[in-house]
C-alpha cells in the first residue's frame, strides 16, 4: 500500500539531512512568462468565519506586495463540502493554481493521479526555516509534492468559570470525565457542545478518545491496514464512550444537525462546559467570545493508561498547501504555495489561531494565551497521529465518518460500529 511508504519517509525525513531529491517539474511550465499581470487562484477552506481568514489576508497581502503585477484570488468553501470539490477537480482536471489540502492518506490519490506539481527544486530555498520533519507527511515516493502551515492538534476546550463553580477541575482519566458530566448534569449544565452535522467535529472527540484507549503505535498500523485489526477489543472502548456520553445527555440539545459554527458558538456564550476540536479554537475563542478569560484548554483524557499517555495527541502536520501541475505559472505558484504558508503559520499563530509550523523568527510576545499554552502541550507531546480522516484513504474515511453519525443517532450500536470499522480496512 503506498501509504506505507510515506511513513518510511517520515523517519527518513527525521533522521536524514540534506535536500529532498530533485523530480521532474517539465509540466506545467513558467515558459518564460513574465510575472507581470498575472492572477493566481488559490482555493482554501478558510471562510470569513474561519480562524484563520484574516492570516490569509495578510499573508496574501504580502505575497502581492512583493510581486508588483500579481493577485492572488483566494477563493474560500466550508470544509466538508470542500472535500467534495477538491476530490471533483482533481478527477476533472479543473484544479486552481494552487489549493488547500490535507495531508496523508486524504491527499494519496492526488499525487497518484500525476496532476500534482513536485516541488523538491523549490523547498531549498525555505530548507532553514520549515524543517524536513516538518513536511514528512507531504512526502509520496520519497518526493515532496506541498508545504505545511501550522501543527494542529485536538484538544479538551473547556469554560473555567463553569468549572470552577462547581469546583471541578480537567480531567487526566476517563473516570475523572465521567464524575465531570455527571456533576454537571446534576446541577442543569450542559457538558459538552459539539457538532454532528458536520461530521468531523464529533470525529474529534472519537479520534481522541480512540488514541487514549489503544495508544499512538497500535491505532496507527490499524489505519494504515499494516497488521493491527480494528476488532482488537481496545477500539471497542472509543464507541461505547460516545454512545455512553449520548445516553446520558451529555452532548447539547440537537447536535444532529448543528454545524460547527453553530455548536461552537453555544460553546462561547456558556451553553456548554466542554467542546473537543483542534488548536485553532484558541483564536477563536479571543475573537467570538465574550470574555476570553472564562476559557482554558487541556489535552483529551486517557481511557487505557497501559497503552496511551496525556500527552499524546491527535493532529501533526496535516493542513497544507498543493500546486496544480497543469498550472500556467509553475515557479510562481509554487513560491506562492511556500510564501503563503509561511505566513498563514506567522499570522495564525500572532492571532491565536494555529501553532506555526515554520520557524518562529518574528517578536511573539502577543500570542494568546491559550495559543501559548498549546503550543507548550505540542512541544511536551509524546505523539502524534494524524486524524482518522486524514490518515485514512479517502473511501475509508468517508465510510468512518458516516459510521461514526449513524453510532450517535443510535441507529448502530457500538459492537456494529467496531465491526463495520472492521470490514472496511480489510479491504
Amino acid at each position: 500500500m503506498k501509504i506505507r511508504k510515506i511513513l518510511s519517509c517520515v523517519a527518513a525525513a527525521v533522521l536524514v539531512s540534506g535536500t529532498i531529491a530533485s523530480c521532474d517539474k517539465s509540466a506545467g511550465s513558467d515558459g518564460g512568462k513574465k510575472a507581470e499581470d498575472v492572477t493566481l487562484t488559490l482555493w482554501s477552506i478558510s471562510t470569513e468565519s474561519d480562524s484563520f481568514h484574516s492570516a490569509y489576508v495578510q499573508a496574501i497581502e504580502d505575497f502581492e506586495k512583493s510581486h508588483e503585477g500579481v493577485k492572488v484570488k483566494h477563493e474560500t468553501f466550508e470544509n466538508e463540502s470542500y472535500k467534495t470539490k477538491i476530490k471533483s477537480a482533481v478527477a476533472a482536471n479543473e484544479l486552481p493554481d494552487v489549493f488547500y489540502t490535507w495531508a496523508g492518506g486524504f491527499s494519496q490519490s492526488f499525487v497518484d493521479s500525476g496532476k500534482i506539481l513536485c516541488l523538491d527544486d523549490y523547498y531549498p530555498k525555505y530548507k532553514d526555516e520549515l524543517s524536513e520533519a516538518a513536511l514528512s507527511n507531504l512526502m509520496y515516493d520519497g518526493k515532496l509534492y506541498g508545504s505545511v502551515i501550522v501543527s494542529p492538534v485536538s484538544l479538551m476546550w473547556y469554560n473555567k468559570k463553569i468549572m470552577d463553580k462547581y469546583s471541578l477541575k480537567a480531567p487526566e482519566t476517563w473516570d475523572d470525565f465521567e464524575k465531570v458530566c455527571d456533576t454537571l448534569i446534576e446541577n442543569k449544565v450542559t457538558p459538552i457542545a459539539t457538532s454532528v452535522k458536520d461530521k468531523w467535529v464529533l470525529a474529534m472527540l472519537h479520534d481522541g478518545l480512540t488514541l487514549k484507549s489503544v495508544g499512538p503505535d497500535k491505532l496507527q498500523k490499524c489505519l494504515l491496514k499494516d497488521g493491527v485489526s480494528y476488532s482488537d477489543p481496545d477500539f471497542l472502548a472509543s464507541a461505547q464512550k460516545i454512545r455512553d456520553l449520548v445516553d446520558k445527555g451529555a452532548f447539547i440539545d440537537g447536535a444532529a444537525g448543528l454545524s460547527n459554527d453553530e455548536a461552537s458558538a453555544e460553546f462561547y456564550t456558556g451553553n456548554a462546559a466542554m467542546y473537543f476540536t483542534g488548536s485553532w479554537m484558541g483564536g477563536s475563542i479571543v475573537t467570538d467570545a465574550e470574555n476570553e478569560a472564562d476559557f482554558e484548554v487541556a489535552p483529551i483524557p486517557v481511557i487505557n493508561s497501559s497503552n496511551a499517555k496525556i500527552t499524546d495527541f491527535m493532529g501533526g502536520g496535516s493542513d497544507s498547501l498543493m500546486v496544480a501541475k497543469s498550472t500556467k505559472n509553475a515557479d510562481l505558484s509554487a513560491e506562492l504555495a511556500f510564501e503563503i504558508t509561511k505566513g498563514v503559520s506567522k499570522y495564525g499563530y500572532l492571532s491565536g489561531a494555529g501553532i506555526p509550523a515554520w520557524k518562529v523568527t518574528y517578536d511573539d510576545s502577543e500570542v494568546p494565551r491559550l495559543t501559548k499554552e498549546v503550543a507548550n502541550y505540542v512541544n511536551g507531546a509524546t505523539s502524534f497521529t494524524l486524524w482518522f480522516d486524514t490518515l485514512l484513504e479517502s473511501e475509508d474515511a468517508g465510510e468512518y465518518l458516516a459510521l461514526l453519525q449513524k453510532l450517535y443517532v443510535g441507529s448502530i450500536k457500538p459492537e456494529d460500529f467496531q465491526k463495520a470499522m472492521a470490514a472496511q480496512l480489510e479491504k
